[in-house]
């Protein structure tokens, strides 16, 4: 069953030229793969994938999270990169200078990749 069969998550791209630049020259992640349908990536030990649509950047809500150790760090060595990071205030969610913090200690901040994507950094308290 499906529970034996490893799963690839996959990124949309409205440009999948612009999306590999980014993710390999801003966010510094490894191409390990590279078809001209499609894109894997490899990040902390983890594959994921990235294919072109029309519809790519149009989802509205988090598609990726990178688990971190220092977000402070992981930020701002990301806005030395030229990412910018979104501040959100609804009900459940404020940011403050781009991170949330939950009551459980997660910390955790949301930006856009190139193709309008909304990725998210986080850091889990250490127990």
């Amino acid at each position: 069953m499906l529970g034996d069969a490893p799963v690839l998550a996959m990124i949309p791209a409205a440009d999948l030229a612009r999306a590999k630049a980014f993710y390999t020259d801003t966010l510094g992640l490894k191409l390990v793969e590279e078809t001209p349908e499609d894109l894997t990536f490899e990040s902390g030990g983890t594959l994921f994938g990235m294919y072109q649509t029309p519809s790519g950047g149009q989802a509205a809500h988090t598609l990726a999270s990178f688990k971190v150790a220092d977000l402070d760090g992981e930020m701002s060595a990301l806005r030395a990169r030229g990412i910018t990071f979104e501040e959100y205030d609804f009900p459940g969610l404020k940011t403050v200078d781009g991170i949330a913090e939950g009551s459980d200690g997660l910390r955790a901040a949301w930006f856009k990749d190139s193709e309008g994507n909304i990725l998210c950094v986080a850091e889990r308290p250490t127990k």
